[in-house]
This record gives C-alpha cells, structure tokens and sequence, in this order.
C-alpha cells in the first residue's frame, strides 16, 4: 500500500517529539507559537484563579475555599490539554526554571517564557481589576500569620506541584493520559492545604500581578522565592527516586517525551 506523498518526511519529522496526555505528536513548533500559546495559557489560568478570589470577597464567602480551590485546579488542567502540546504548558516561571535546571528545558528561552508569564498576569490582573473594582484586594496573596509560617507553606505546595509535575512529564512509566488531571488535582489539593494561610500562589506570577495592579506588595518575596525553592526541591527529589529505566525501554520511549518541558 503507497503512502500518501510526503508521509515519509513527516514520519521522520514528528519522531522524537514531545506528547501531551496521550495526543498525537505535535509537529516542530516556533519560539513564537510556544510563546503565544503560553501567553493565552498563563493569562486564562490567572484570570481564573484571581477572579474566583475577587468573586468570593465580593459576594462574601459565595464561592468559598473548595470552589476557588476547584476553580485555579480546573483552569490548570484545561489550560495543559489545550495548550501542552504546543507551549509545554508551564505557565509558573518556578516550573520553568526548574525544567532548565534538570536540562529538560533550554536557559536560553527560559527568560522569554517568563517575561511572557509575567506580562500574562499583569494583564489578567489590570482587566480584573477594570472589570471589579474596587474588589481588587480579594485576588492578592498576602499571609494571614507569620513570615516562617508563609514560607513554609509555599515551599512545600510547590514542592507537591512540581514532584507531580515532574512525573507526568519526564518519566515515561507515569500515566502521561492523565497528566492535566494530576496536575489540576495537585493545584487544587495545595490551595485546600494552604489557602487560608497564604491563598495558595505556588507560582510567583499569580503573587506578581495582582501586587502590580493594585499597589500592594506587602510579603511578596515569600511569594516570589518559596515557590521557586519548593519547585526546584520537588523536581530534584523526584529525579533521584525516579526508577531507573531499562535498555530497551529507554530505547523505545526516549524520543516520545511528555509535556510541560518544550
């Protein structure tokens, strides 16, 4: 049976090229794409989570913890199916780094992908705050006790996040099907445990926005370190527990990478 004209070039092209939750692979995509498409990522994830706190303070208590908890997790988990595939679907420059740091990810476009977080959240942030002002204050993220207690906290979410995160996206034995439903599970499990206490960042753009945007900056250097640390931390534990993988099944699965590291 004859393939059909230029099959064979784009068989050749595809291989070794990343999949996202069990889709085809994407064809090779440009440094503008993957950051457009981490721009709309980062924009829609924040102006989910940021809105589901300014709605909460707005109508008191309407929305409560577990809805803005379900909120940030379900727009996470969206935002990687539809985007994943093209951007990786970071959308946190402590993801970002991180991925650099375990040489998933080149140093040369990790500036660029987070100058494109950063710009996402403030625009989120600005059109959030046009569209419910002066209920601005209930989507910024300050601690509600004490500097240790807020640090902690944020180094240990994002500690969670990124151990997750890490084995949906580079182990290829961890179930890349349900990567965006781990991750959206994850997000919304770490704003349960610290929600009250810190509002549950784990990704110093969601701090980093609303601060801008309504002149508030008090604490934000738990909000812009911590994550960063925790990340880094859960993406090196992983790395070294992570089993070892066979001859053959490294053969067999190293040019079908997963998501979130492009």
């Amino acid at each position: 049976m004859s393939k059909h004209p230029g099959a064979e070039e784009l068989t050749l092209e595809e291989e070794g090229l990343p999949k996202v939750c069990g889709s085809l692979p994407s064809p090779l995509v440009p440094l503008g794409r993957k950051v457009g498409a981490e721009f709309v990522g980062t924009l829609i994830l924040m102006f989910a989570g940021i809105s589901a706190a300014i709605v909460n303070q707005r109508t008191p208590g309407s929305e409560t913890l577990v809805g803005c908890a379900a909120c940030t997790g379900l727009a996470a988990m969206v935002v990687v199916l539809a985007t994943g595939h093209i951007s990786g679907a970071h959308l946190n420059p402590a993801v970002t780094i991180s991925f650099a740091a375990l040489k998933h990810f080149p140093w040369k476009h990790v500036p660029v992908y987070i100058g494109t977080q950063v710009i996402a959240s403030i625009c989120a942030a600005f059109a959030l705050k046009g569209m419910f002002h002066p209920f601005m204050s209930g989507g910024v993220t300050v601690p509600s006790g004490g500097y240790a207690q807020a640090f902690a906290l944020e180094f240990i979410i994002s500690f969670i996040l990124m151990f997750v995160v890490t084995a949906v996206a580079t182990d290829t034995r961890a179930v890349g099907e349900l990567a965006a439903i781990a991750v959206g599970a994850t997000v919304m499990l770490n704003i349960l445990i610290a929600g009250p206490a810190t509002g549950g960042s784990m990704n110093p753009v969601r701090t980093l926005g609303p601060a801008i945007a309504t002149g508030n900056y008090k604490d934000i250097w738990v909000y812009l370190i911590a994550p960063i640390l925790g990340a880094l931390s859960g993406a090196g534990i992983y790395t070294a527990v992570k089993l070892p993988e066979a001859d053959g099944e490294t053969q067999g699965k190293a040019s079908t990478p997963r998501s979130f590291r492009k």
